[in-house]
């Protein structure tokens, strides 16, 4: 069984500040980290490989140079192989023009391993630098496979799998043939570090980089539906949250605080 995994390196928000005069994101001096929900998905592929050791696991980023990082990293984890799809010409792409760009590089890898198709797709539910869940469910759509978001659990038998979705008021259960592309949240599970010999073994193991010529010569890839020019969205500015003031705290276990607090949220048209 073949399996992908997108990774995408991203700032840690936990350290990211906003510029107060120009709006846009303090990037210097901000470390760059393994995205927490591909992670999960890379754990879940683990896990099935730990199962059938005829799973393979392949890693797909796309991203400058340095997100070699993270593709070691997964590596080091368990994975396979690793690819990094970089190139000037993608710079500046949204959500649609990445979704479309990882989309041929998946036709191309499946190709070149003499494949039509990988079995399963994993993905993060979404990055955490830009939070909108959508490049998944457009690389599903962009390869017309089916797809199951915010996988809760994962259960694979043959090539049906058994899926837990969350949703907002509980859950769903699914069940897909391969191929077919998930999404995956950190309920999923708790991803393992690098090992001692992993980390060893992962300078050993294959890592491709490809670029636009690599995809353009098939052809497989436009160039006018990637970088800036395929982007039809962009960002107009990024601001921090106005503060939230301060709750107001009422005290008593009696029938005169219950009707004060009642009066308030009636006030605030909240019942």
């Amino acid at each position: 069984m073949e399996i992908l995994v997108c990774v995408k390196q991203v700032p840690d928000t936990a350290e990211v500040k906003i510029d107060p005069v120009k709006h846009t994101v303090i990037r210097a001096g901000v470390p760059n980290i393994f995205n927490p929900f591909d992670q999960n998905a890379l754990e879940a592929a683990l896990q099935m490989k730990d199962a059938d050791k005829d799973v393979k696991i392949t890693l797909l980023s796309m991203g400058p140079d340095q997100a070699k990082d993270v593709l070691r990293e997964g590596l080091a984890m368990g994975a396979d192989d690793a690819y990094l799809l970089s190139d000037r010409k993608l710079g500046g792409s949204d959500t649609l023009a990445t979704g479309y760009a990882l989309a041929q590089a998946i036709k191309k890898l499946a190709a070149d391993k003499g494949i039509e198709q990988f079995d399963i797709i994993l993905c993060g539910k979404q990055a955490i630098d830009g939070d909108t869940a959508q490049v998944g469910p457009q690389i599903a759509e962009k390869l017309h496979l089916p797809q199951i978001t915010y996988a809760a659990d994962i259960k694979k038998d043959g090539d049906t799998l058994t899926v837990k979705r969350m949703l907002e008021d509980g859950y769903m259960t699914i069940k897909a043939h391969t191929p077919c592309l998930i999404t995956c949240i950190k309920e999923l599970n708790t991803p393992r570090y690098m090992s001692v010999s992993g980390v060893f073994e992962c300078y050993s193991k294959p890592m491709t980089v490809l670029d636009y010529n690599a995809l353009k010569d098939h052809p497989l890839i436009d160039a006018t539906t990637i970088g800036l020019k395929g982007s039809p969205t962009n960002i107009l500015t990024s601001f921090t949250p106005p503060q939230k003031g301060a709750g107001q705290m009422l005290e008593g276990n009696d029938m005169a605080t219950c009707e004060k607090l009642a009066g308030i949220l009636l006030e605030k048209h909240i019942i």
